[in-house]
C-alpha cells in the first residue's frame, strides 16, 4: 500500500483507490507517479482480471492540486512539459491497459479526473456526482487528457466543453458518453458487482483481443497517441508559462477574477 494509492485485491478483481479525501484526490507528482506503477502492475499481473479505479472519500479526483499547480506555475516551459508527460504516461498506460478496467465514480471529478473516467473502459458513477473540464477559465487547455476525452464524448460536445468550461452532472455525463451507467450513491457497489460479474464471465484471452480490436476499428494506435501526447505536452508546457495562463493561474491561486474578466 502506497500514500496516495490504496491497492486492494479480492476475486481476480484489483481495486485501484486514489486515496487524498483531504485535497477531494487531486493530482501531486505522488499520485501520478504511483497510480501510473500500479496500473501497468495490474495489467501484466495474470492473477488480475479486471481493475476498478476510484476515488477515497467524498470526490473521485478533483484534478490539478493546489500546491502542485503553484509549482507549476513558477517552473520553467521545460519542467512544464515534463510534468505534463508524466501525465500523459498515466493516462496512455490506462487507455491501452490490456485488462478490462470500471471508473467506480463516487463523486465530483474534475480536469485530469475527467480524463481518468474517460480512459477506463466502462464508467460507472453516482447521480450527486459533477463534472468539469474547466482549465480555460484559467488561460490554459485540457491538452493532456484531449485525446482521451474526446474519444469518449465526441468531437462536438469537447467542442463545448472545452470552450465553456462549464461543470455538468451525472445525467448529462451518460447523455454524452463520459458514463455508462448512472445509480444512486447507495446502489453504487452493487451497480460496479454486476459489471464485474458479467466481466468474469469472459475469457481474458477474447477480452484483451476485443479490446485491442476495439481500438484498430477506431482508429486508436498506443505509438500515435504516444507522440499526440508529446505534442500536447509542448501546447500545455507553453500556455502555462504564456502571460495569460500566468495571470489565469496567479488569480486562482489568489482566489480573484483573471484580468480578462471585465468588472
Amino acid at each position: 500500500m502506497s500514500s496516495s494509492v490504496q491497492i486492494t485485491d479480492r476475486a481476480g478483481v484489483r481495486t485501484l483507490a486514489m486515496h487524498r479525501p483531504e485535497v477531494h484526490n487531486a493530482f501531486d507528482d505522488a499520485l501520478i507517479a504511483e497510480l501510473g506503477t500500479a496500473i501497468e502492475a495490474a495489467g501484466h499481473d495474470p492473477a488480475v482480471r479486471a481493475i476498478v479505479l476510484t476515488g477515497s472519500g467524498a470526490s473521485f479526483s478533483a484534478g490539478a492540486d493546489l500546491n502542485w499547480m503553484r509549482g507549476m506555475a513558477s517552473a520553467s516551459e521545460q519542467e512544464n512539459r515534463d510534468d505534463s508527460l508524466r501525465l500523459a504516461r498515466l493516462m496512455r498506460s490506462l487507455q491501452f491497459c490490456p485488462k478490462p478496467t470500471l471508473a467506480r465514480v463516487n463523486g465530483a471529478a474534475y480536469g485530469g479526473g475527467v480524463g481518468l473516467v474517460a480512459c477506463c473502459d466502462i464508467a460507472i458513477g453516482t447521480d450527486a456526482a459533477k463534472f468539469g473540464l474547466t482549465e480555460v477559465k484559467l488561460g490554459l487547455v485540457p491538452a493532456v487528457i484531449s485525446s482521451y476525452v474526446i474519444v469518449a464524448i465526441g468531437l462536438r460536445q469537447a467542442r463545448k466543453l472545452f470552450l465553456t468550461g462549464e461543470v455538468f452532472d451525472a445525467t448529462e455525463a451518460q447523455r454524452i458518453g463520459l458514463l455508462h451507467q448512472v445509480v444512486a450513491p447507495e446502489a453504487l457497489d452493487e451497480a460496479v458487482a454486476s459489471t464485474l460479474k458479467l466481466l468474469a464471465k469472459a475469457g481474458p484471452e477474447a477480452q484483451r483481443e476485443a479490446k485491442q480490436l476495439a481500438f484498430r476499428m477506431g482508429g486508436l494506435d498506443e505509438h500515435a497517441s504516444e507522440r499526440i501526447d508529446h505534442c500536447n505536452a509542448e501546447l500545455i508546457a507553453r500556455l502555462r508559462v504564456s502571460p495569460e495562463g500566468q495571470e489565469g493561474l496567479t488569480a486562482f491561486l489568489d482566489k480573484r477574477a483573471p484580468a480578462w474578466i471585465a468588472g
